[in-house]
């Protein structure tokens, strides 16, 4: 192997472990029994195994309902994505309309935009609108973070999409919404699961509109607010903080090695062809 390669493999092998020791720390802290976790001498690897710190972060007051609410705001917020980028990027990619290359640059502006320097306006309006520290408003800010993202990498796929196949299903009998329906939104799979993993990671993890949109109702909180809290809750327990936190990334996880084949096909295409 070149002197060049072995170089090139080391420094790979450091950022993995660099990125990866963080998480791998906070799971072994999860199983350690607590008197391993209070050493003076931390351990790499579990003597023993518990599953104690997991039975009080599920037991928390609360954890269902936070639960839900994430899942709820997140899935909500890029199903509503999706439907608007569908509809959007296809008009942008298919059709010839007066402002198209102007909503294109605002679309990139949008995207580009740190979502932190909208803190305060989104806080003004949802006071302004009574929609503080309720549900809908925190759904509608992360359809708001996902849609440009959403409208982009679509328009991608979609431009990879010969428009001869439409073209052949309408000489056929399908109108143009039909055509889309039967011919483009099947191949646009790749790209919608994508997306749409992008987007619930996005919406999943997200801190600072619901911390400060959500802010009264204890009820009406997600699982990153909570989990803000819990060592609070729990004072010195970090066993049951570690734990609370693996299964906040639990769900993502899972999502990402079930579409994993998927989902990683679907961001080549879109690089390349888009």
């Amino acid at each position: 192997m070149k002197p060049k390669r072995i170089v090139l493999n080391v420094i790979a092998l450091g950022v993995f472990a660099f990125a990866v020791f963080p998480v791998y720390w906070m799971v072994l802290t999860a199983f350690k029994p607590t008197k391993e976790i209070q050493a003076e001498t931390p351990s790499f690897l579990p003597t023993h195994i518990t599953f104690t710190h997991f039975s009080t972060a599920v037991n928390a007051d609360g954890f269902w309902s936070f639960w839900r609410n994430s899942a709820l705001v997140a899935i909500s917020g890029v199903l509503l994505a999706l439907i608007v980028a569908c509809l959007a990027a296809y008009s942008v990619a298919r059709l010839k309309w007066k402002g198209r290359q102007g909503f294109i640059v605002m679309v990139f502006v949008a995207q580009m935009t740190p979502w932190e320097a909208l803190l305060i306006p989104m806080y003004v309006i949802a006071r302004d609108t009574d929609m503080l520290d309720k549900l809908p408003m925190l759904t509608l800010i992360y359809f708001m973070m996902t849609l440009p993202f959403t409208i982009v990498t679509l328009r991608g796929f979609l431009n990879a999409i010969p428009p001869d196949l439409e073209e052949a299903a309408q000489v056929d009998g399908c109108n143009q919404f039909q055509a889309f329906r039967r011919i483009v939104f099947p191949l646009l799979a790749p790209g919608l699961l994508s997306t749409s993993l992008f987007g619930f990671i996005t919406a999943w993890n997200e801190f600072a509109f619901a911390n400060l949109l959500i802010i009264k109702e204890q009820d009406q909180r997600t699982l990153p607010v909570w989990l803000s809290s819990f060592s609070n809750t729990f004072g010195t327990d970090w066993g049951a903080t570690m734990a609370a936190a693996t299964l906040f990334m639990l769900p993502v996880l899972l999502i990402f090695l079930v579409l994993q084949g998927r989902v990683t096909s679907g961001v080549a295409a879109g690089a390349v062809k888009g």
